[in-house]
């Protein structure tokens, strides 16, 4: 592919033909696209937002893709890593904002993300001094348990989800119907395609199981035929509010994150550049997805993170023209502000959603699974892992296994399997001894 293309794509700098840069820079926004929509519309169910803000919900989630995309291209003095990357929600804080959402609101939501955007801030100046406490083990643990945390959500999904469940619906052939063919989609077109369909398989699963389930009567409309053509969010419409345990827990999730965006644009400088990134690099990234956090929760955006699908394609075409990742940035941000594009978003079933995203779950399990064997599976590893993972999963599938402690425990630790993965990760791996070599 790429003895077919100028090599102004292969310049960070370059100057690439629009012929060039307009269909590179959609497949960067086919593979963005539902990663950045999915985790929106997750949250507004948990959280039982109106079709209104649900659409509220989507427009900002493009939009500051945007934004956080545009600040890592065009860094703002030490803010933005100046690499090939494409900035969004990631999947990763998906559990602690279910975790938090469903306990809590929307709002404490956005208070304890500018809390932890602000802890990756810090994560990001001193980034050279804490990498040491973030090895694969580590992040590999965390990732793994964020998969697995996941699984349920996806289930739940495919069974129906919340509106089933109100009309009694909830695990009819119907649902699992249209979940599974929404999954058979995604997997076939993920082994026995090539090129832009394998690269766009959640994206053709999404519009397949959407096609299904219309003539079924799972797809309502008229959201669709309220909505405005432009509308602009205001700044604190969801409100914000502060609570000590969700921005614990919200903390700990960007001090991980951060590593995995070590990790995204360490892939992206090497795969597409043929070098490491600098100290530099790494620390203007991690500030890009801190500084991009807090901005956006004064909207209503969730967290930011690098997008590993969109490091894919930059390691499979090493095209690394910056214009080609603007102008993927730009029709994103173009979308948000469109509200008719943006809830015709929030139509799509849960069944449908369910479908599609178990197999993302499934990749980020084996993501971490990767990474944890990466160097080797000793009877330390095990041990780190294995007992993180137990603590983890097992203490929050209990319900009020921590209800004899003071009630911000339960809040910190009973709601949230990745946080606990997380720090007992780190307590292992720091207290137990290190492999003879």
């Amino acid at each position: 592919m790429a003895s077919d293309l100028s090599s102004a794509l292969f310049d960070f700098n370059g100057k690439p033909s629009a012929a060039e840069t307009v269909p590179l820079g959609l497949q960067h926004v086919v593979a963005a696209i539902v990663g950045v929509v999915t985790p929106a519309l997750l949250v507004a169910n948990v959280t039982g937002l109106s079709p209104e803000d649900r659409v509220r919900l989507v427009q900002i989630a493009l939009i500051f893709t945007a934004f956080t995309t545009l600040l890592q291209l065009f860094p703002i003095m030490r803010v933005g890593a100046a690499l090939p990357v494409i900035m969004g929600t990631s999947f990763a804080y998906v559990p602690t904002l279910l975790a938090i959402g469903g306990q809590f609101d929307l709002p404490t939501i956005l208070g304890a993300q500018m809390v932890g955007g602000c802890a990756a801030i810090l994560f990001g100046l001193f980034v050279k001094q804490l990498r040491v406490l973030f090895p694969p083990v580590i992040t590999g643990t965390v990732i793994l348990t964020i998969g697995l945390s996941l699984y349920p959500t996806a289930v739940r999904y495919m069974a129906g989800g919340a509106p089933a469940q109100a009309d009694g619906t909830f695990g009819g052939a119907l649902h699992w119907t249209v979940a599974l063919i929404t999954l058979i989609t995604v997997i076939v077109c993920n082994n026995f395609t090539r090129g832009i369909t394998r690269l766009a398989s959640i994206l053709i699963g999404v519009a397949v199981g959407y096609a299904v389930a219309f003539p079924m009567g799972l797809v309502n409309l008229s959201a669709v035929g309220a909505a405005s053509w432009f509308q602009v969010v205001p700044p604190l419409h969801f409100g914000i509010t502060f609570r000590a345990s969700a921005c614990i827990s919200m903390a700990v999730m960007f001090a991980v994150n951060s590593v995995q965006t070590i990790g995204d644009l360490t892939a992206t400088a090497i795969g597409g550049m043929d070098r490491e990134p600098t100290d530099r690099e790494l620390s203007g990234g991690i500030l890009c997805q801190g500084a991009g956090s807090v901005v956006g929760a004064l909207f209503g955006a969730l967290p930011a993170a690098s997008y590993s699908q969109n490091v894919g394609i930059v390691t499979a075409n090493r095209v690394i023209n910056r214009r080609v990742f603007a102008f993927a940035a730009a029709v994103l941000l173009i979308a948000g502000f469109i509200p008719k594009f943006s809830s015709t978003l929030t139509t799509i079933p849960q069944a449908v959603i369910g479908g599609a995203t178990i197999s993302v779950f499934a990749m980020i399990a084996m993501t971490g699974i990767r990474m944890i064997t990466s160097g080797g599976l000793s009877q330390r590893t095990v041990s780190v892992v294995g007992l993180s993972v137990a603590l983890g999963v097992g203490v929050t599938s209990v319900q009020g296994s921590l209800s004899g402690f003071p009630a911000w425990v339960g809040s910190v630790f009973g709601s949230s399997s990745v946080v606990i993965a997380a720090l007992s990760a780190i307590i292992l791996n720091i207290t137990l001894p290190k492999d003879k070599t």
